[in-house]
């Protein structure tokens, strides 16, 4: 699979490129042909490659991307970087369903920054920094010994379902305040081995061994997820992937038994995994103690959605992913995929189709 002078690759990112990065591609491999276009934003949303003149696609190989192009455009793609860590815009496309193209995302680029939204969101709302940001507004000063008391977090439980590169940093963190972690995959991890990640990790970062957690859980299924939200957690976070299996596997049902204990619960995967009228049902019912969410159910959530308005829940618009190194990051495993390709070496973060 070495690269060739055949080769072309396209790079179509809305941001520049990292300083003296096409520099960097032209030296380790000077036979590869290279062409960077910034894809403009309109109306929010990032242009399609598809745009781009015939002569821009004429001999692409390889694909650095974010939303898909037609399939036409990628008649002789063989590999596929990702600017993101999902891909769920691909599911259906032709060329991802060709095993013949080898797709890789970039999981591991995001974690310090969405980690740091989770843990931040949960300090804001158990030390109360939004009355007291309220009062800083007003220019009151009020101490209040008899306010709302803050629960500190050494001791509690955190349970994460989706132990990924996401969940592994949130451990990360979470470990590092005092808490108890336990942690729920799709599949068993019985092994020390197989409690291993094989992902990117940006380094200092991750549980790359799987040591944190106290506890494993795994299973898709009802019972398997109201078994592992039955262990009184006090946090609940959910950082999996979004699949059919996965798709609103926090209900109703699911809220009845995290009553019991009213964790907080923060929301970090997709919108679809927690069915939205049982979320506000559970927090206007008090079965939760609050609820931090990155990504909604629908999204964008419209003006007016009795979300905003459901007490104790705090919502951005999908952000908690940006980070001023967040290119440069994308940009390592692209590189590094790169030379993995032109040495015949397993690719980083290839997904298993």
């Amino acid at each position: 699979m070495a690269i060739t002078a055949d080769d072309k690759l396209l790079i179509h990112f809305p941001f520049p490129l990292p300083d003296g990065f096409l520099d960097t591609l032209a030296k380790r491999f000077p036979q590869l042909r290279v062409h960077f276009e910034i894809a403009p934003i309109v109306n929010n949303r990032m242009t399609n490659a598809d745009t781009l003149p015939d002569e821009v696609w004429e001999g692409v190989t390889m694909l650095s991307i974010l939303p898909p192009p037609s399939a036409a455009k990628m008649k002789n793609v063989k590999f596929v970087q990702l600017g993101s860590a999902g891909w769920d815009p691909w599911l259906e496309h032709e060329a991802f369903l060709n095993k013949d193209v080898a797709f890789c995302c970039t999981s591991g680029v995001h974690p310090p920054q969405i980690a740091e939204w989770a843990i931040g969101a949960w300090l804001t709302h158990s030390h109360h920094f939004k009355n007291y940001m309220d009062q800083a507004e007003k220019g009151v000063w009020e101490m209040g010994l008899s306010g709302p008391s803050v629960t500190d977090s050494v001791g509690l439980r955190m349970g994460i379902m989706g132990y990924g590169t996401i969940g592994r940093q949130v451990a990360r963190l979470a470990h590092a305040l005092g808490m108890e972690i336990y942690v729920q995959t799709l599949s068993p991890r019985p092994t020390p081995e197989s409690k291993k990640l094989s992902d990117y990790i940006v380094p200092g970062t991750s549980d790359p061994d799987g040591l944190l957690p106290t506890k494993w859980f795994s299973g898709s299924g009802p019972e398997a997820v109201n078994h592992f939200l039955s262990q009184d957690l006090d946090i609940v976070v959910l950082s999996l992937p979004m699949s059919p299996q996965t798709k609103h596997c926090i209900g109703a049902e699911q809220f009845q038994i995290l009553g019991k204990k009213k964790p907080f619960l923060i929301n970090v995967a997709r919108g679809p995994i927690i069915d939205t009228p049982a979320l506000i049902e559970a927090l206007e019912g008090g079965l939760l103690r609050g609820a931090a969410l990155d990504v909604t159910d629908p999204e964008p959530l419209p003006k007016g959605h009795p979300l905003w308005k459901a007490p104790n829940v705090f919502i951005t618009p999908h952000i908690s992913w940006r980070s001023t190194k967040l290119t440069e990051r994308i940009t390592e495993v692209m590189l590094q995929n790169l030379e993995r390709w032109d040495k015949g070496e397993p690719l980083l973060n290839r997904i298993k189709r």
